[in-house]
């Protein structure tokens, strides 16, 4: 068998292929905490299950996407934290065969993005300035209006990169200049096509109120304290159309907050976590509890990227009495709580960061109660909370 450690990998690794190598009665000393946490059982168990997903044991490596257990049948993702004398402190291995993802150049992407929707707004706004009756001109403009509302209402403006918003300003811009053409045109004749038109403006309307306006019908037992100070973007929030944890029941209330600068912006130029304008702000409880679960020693991750680690990453979650409420992604390092401490509302717990399931730095917060996310409701916040709103604290 090939020599599981090597000298150009990270520690974590090390200390990981160690402990997969060892017999379980070498455990207690490998990684004690681990295994008083989750116990020798728990722990065989899940060794003879990555066993049998990846065969016999070969490597632990490190990748873009975290530590890669290969074997010789099959490869599984691993996540590990060691302390500074090598013993492992914390442990993650995911319940699935490991496939490495097709990459694409992040400009790349961001770059055909920017081209298609340039290209539908350019054709859209042609389409108007060349128009040849007025009943073509008011269905073509009810198509393209249909399009920005969908847009504006289901998309998130202030994520998008400024060449692109400036595009579909200028486009819409564009469009209402083609009114002027309106007094020299025939009235037409073309009602199947405005009648269309306005069917699919209906539509999306419909589409962009009903998601801003949903609500899960299981409110809280008493509106929270809103965690955060100053101008905060809603990326996620509202019904399934515009939030992507309407599918976990858990969390289908939650909210992701992005910070917002002095001029609207989100970032300054820069690759790291601290370019972003929500880097290090300070989160505060939003209500009174007892600490259930905290965390504070995962690494953050370069903004863009996705290793695999704990969901959540460093996080504080709250027992109300009444209900769980959860805050994650934050900065290692800045939580100030541990597991049992009672905490009041606005006692500061953390800083925002970029750990976990996290693609820039973020406040994500939710509560749930049995299992069930909730609607969230903040104190001076009035009403709903949705994917676009911005919210001043």
């Amino acid at each position: 068998m090939r020599d599981p450690r090597s000298a150009q990998q990270p520690p974590e690794a090390d200390a990981l292929a160690r402990f997969l190598t060892a017999d379980p009665d070498q455990w207690p000393r490998l990684a004690p905490r681990v295994t008083e946490a989750v116990g020798v059982a728990t722990l065989e168990r899940i060794v003879h299950a990555t066993a049998a997903r990846i065969g016999e044991f070969a490597t632990v490596t490190d990748s873009p996407d975290g530590l890669i257990v290969s074997g010789s049948t099959g490869r599984v993702r691993a996540w590990a934290q060691v302390a500074p004398d090598g013993e492992l402190t914390a442990l993650r291995i995911e319940g699935a065969r490991y496939t490495p993802p097709r990459r694409r150049p992040r400009r790349s992407a961001a770059l055909t993005w920017m081209v298609y929707l340039g290209l539908v707004v350019l054709w859209n706004v042609l389409t108007v300035w060349t128009a040849g009756d007025r009943t073509t001109w008011l269905a073509d403009m009810a198509t393209l209006a249909a399009f920005y509302v969908v847009v504006e209402g289901c998309g998130a403006p202030a994520m998008q990169p400024r060449p692109l918003r400036h595009t579909v300003e200028a486009g819409a811009v564009a469009a209402l200049a083609s009114a002027w053409r309106l007094p020299g045109l025939p009235a037409g004749h073309g009602v199947l096509g405005l009648t269309a038109g306005a069917v699919l403006l209906a539509a999306a309307g419909s589409l962009v109120v009903t998601a801003r306006l949903h609500r899960w019908r299981a409110p809280l037992s008493r509106p929270l304290l809103f965690p955060l100070e100053g101008a905060w973007y809603v990326v996620q929030g509202g019904g399934p159309a515009v939030n992507h944890h309407a599918r976990m029941a858990e969390q289908r209330g939650a909210l992701d907050l992005v910070a917002l600068g002095p001029y609207g912006t989100r970032t300054r130029p820069g690759r790291e976590p601290a370019a972003y304008a929500a880097y290090g702000r300070p989160v505060r409880s939003p209500c009174d509890g007892r600490v259930i679960s905290a965390a504070g020693t995962v690494p953050d991750q370069r903004p863009g990227e996705i290793r695999y680690q704990p969901p959540y990453g460093n996080h504080v979650f709250l027992d109300t009495g009444r209900e769980i409420v959860k805050m994650a992604h934050l900065r290692p390092g800045s939580v100030t709580v541990s597991e049992g401490d009672t905490v009041r509302a606005g006692q500061l717990l953390g800083e925002v960061g970029n750990t976990g399931n996290s693609t820039e730095p973020h406040l994500h917060i939710h509560a749930e109660r049995d299992g069930a996310g909730l609607d969230l409701q903040f104190t001076g916040v009035p009403g709903r909370l949705h994917r676009g709103r911005t919210i001043r604290a």
